[in-house]
């Protein structure tokens, strides 16, 4: 299942809009900031497909029963640009635990391109709910790379990957390679995927834009 959170006419479209206009692009802690936000957003919405069961909670004045939810996510970033994406989902499920996975495109002359993934850090996901975060979901094959190499911690019960902009080619991409226990999440979705790999509108590099340009 995919949802585009664009559609539903709220504050994540201003959130994107501010992501992509070249201008407000200047002022990288906005840039930060809003891909923060996006996460939040996520973060909300994601909350209410998880389990809850009651509990009491005891009150200065009495005992309140709510409902809470059974277990936090394990949440997931690609480095370096999923790193504020990352922040705002956590915020939310400010008690979960993480993961961190070094991915990489290894380009060539030609113009096509490797990924390479270096590192993973996380806990065992075995029958946890993953939430993995990537704000640039462009052809897909770096989040579903990223998605089997972590089935060695484990396999989890559902996960959730969360973008800021996709393609539609790196949607039907991501839901033909990953198995139905899989749900997007992404603030707009772009018809247009470059030779590079380049999504058009899109917004750019999102790591450059958020920490700086690199060799």
């Amino acid at each position: 299942m995919t949802h585009i959170l664009s559609t539903q006419h709220s504050l994540v479209n201003h959130f994107i809009a501010e992501l992509r206009d070249v201008e407000i692009q200047k002022d990288r802690m906005r840039f930060r900031r809003n891909l923060e936000r996006i996460g939040e957003v996520a973060a909300l919405e994601i909350s209410k497909t998880m389990q809850f069961a009651s509990q009491e909670v005891t009150t200065p004045l009495g005992i309140a029963t709510m409902d809470l939810m059974k277990e936090q996510p394990v949440i997931g970033t690609i480095l370096r640009a999923g790193i504020p994406l990352h922040q705002g989902i956590l915020n939310y499920f400010d008690r979960a635990d993480n993961a961190f996975i070094s991915a990489y495109r290894r380009h060539h002359k030609d113009g096509t391109f490797d990924i390479h993934l270096e590192y993973i850090s996380s806990p065992s996901l075995e029958g946890r709910v993953l939430i993995l975060a990537d704000p640039m979901l462009a052809t897909g094959s770096s989040i579903v790379m990223t998605y089997k190499a972590m089935l060695q911690k484990g396999r989890p019960s559902h996960t959730h990957i969360v973008a800021a902009i996709a393609s539609v080619q790196g949607v039907e991409y991501v839901k033909s390679h990953l198995p139905s226990d899989v749900t997007i999440w992404v603030g707009a979705v772009d018809d247009e995927l470059t030779g590079q790999a380049y999504i058009v509108p899109g917004l750019g590099d999102a790591g450059d834009l958020a920490y700086g340009t690199k060799e």
